[in-house]
């Protein structure tokens, strides 16, 4: 079962990927399109008839003809693409079960463990969304970008081989307090990708045309992506809260206090803090949306801070990293 779960996690990796370069290829395509639409338009400025005719020894429809064919092109990549992102779910998934199945637990004893399942939930919770907009497709890209690093991240440099959960971690706390904490960690993951393409987005329309920019030209309206950022976080907040409360509950049963200001309890406090000042800018009138998103984007900052840097670096009560 171990070895079965490695393999699907590369076969899921591979997916993503084809996924990935999917979407890149709508995107490249879109903008051909772009282009031919605009070729089109010259051929009739220019005298082109509307018959079949021939002007100027330019076959007539020749622009628009091609600019259908790139759409078409265009709109076989972009569902090849989330066919490739939901068979990846379905291999990552099966990578999950089939490691649980061989540690005879929950697989979320280690940071490698962690990383696999906060990413499914992203890339799951991906899928629901597309289904409910599916006009948000090219966000895609981004997403299944994020999802091949992290995922492959946590193959090549954080494995960790199956071993049984440290004493501290067996409880029945540890199914309550973890799967809270990864479930809100894989919603925040996926917002804070529509939070920088929202920031992208806002800028290409108010007329930047330099990089980073310009990659949001064939993204949705900033509108909607600032909206979909908001809906994500304010769902994952009060479970993110909710697993702190549940984490101090364990504490105190496991170690005989609630908090005691441990560096991942500390940074989890900070994370807190900077998402609760989202949620309040972005409640507040007089705050700018993009002042609001930027907070958003930090506190994803910090928790990546709490799962990388706190797990490496530091040593401490949860240093459950299974790093050498």
């Amino acid at each position: 079962m171990s070895a079965l779960s490695d393999q699907l996690v590369s076969f899921a990796i591979l997916a993503y990927l084809v996924a990935m370069i999917s979407h890149a290829v709508e995107y490249a395509l879109g903008n051909s399109r772009a282009r031919s639409v605009a070729h089109a338009r010259e051929l009739v400025g220019a005298g082109v008839g509307a018959a079949g005719g021939v002007t100027s020894g330019v076959p007539v429809g020749t622009g628009a003809s091609a600019a259908e064919r790139t759409a078409r092109r265009a709109r076989l990549a972009g569902l090849v693409a989330v066919a490739a992102t939901a068979l990846g779910a379905l291999l990552h998934l099966g990578a999950l079960v089939t490691r649980g199945l061989a540690a005879d637990r929950m697989p979320w004893g280690n940071m490698y463990e962690f990383v696999l399942t906060g990413t499914w939930i992203g890339v799951a919770a991906w899928l629901v969304v597309l289904w409910q907009r599916p006009q948000l497709r090219r966000l895609g890209l981004f997403l299944t970008l994020v999802m091949v690093l992290l995922v492959a991240t946590a193959e090549l440099v954080l494995y960790t081989p199956i071993v049984p959960l440290v004493p501290a971690l067996n409880s029945y706390w540890f199914v309550i307090h973890v799967s809270t904490i990864v479930f809100a960690s894989g919603i925040f993951l996926l917002g804070a990708v529509p939070a920088v393409a929202f920031l992208m987005r806002a800028g290409y329309e108010q007329g930047r045309r330099s990089f980073p920019y310009t990659l949001a030209k064939r993204l949705p309206a900033a509108a909607a992506l600032e909206r979909l950022t908001f809906t994500l976080h304010a769902f994952a907040f009060p479970v993110f809260t909710f697993a702190v409360i549940a984490g101090a509950i364990w504490a105190e049963a496991a170690w005989g206090r609630p908090w005691g200001w441990d560096p991942k309890e500390t940074w989890s406090f900070i994370s807190w803090v900077i998402y609760a000042g989202y949620l309040h800018a972005r409640a507040t009138p007089s705050v700018r949306r993009n002042v609001a998103t930027w907070l958003a984007i930090a506190g994803f900052l910090t928790m990546l801070m709490n799962l990388f840097g706190v797990n490496i670096f530091f040593e401490g009560l949860h240093s459950y990293g299974g790093l050498d």
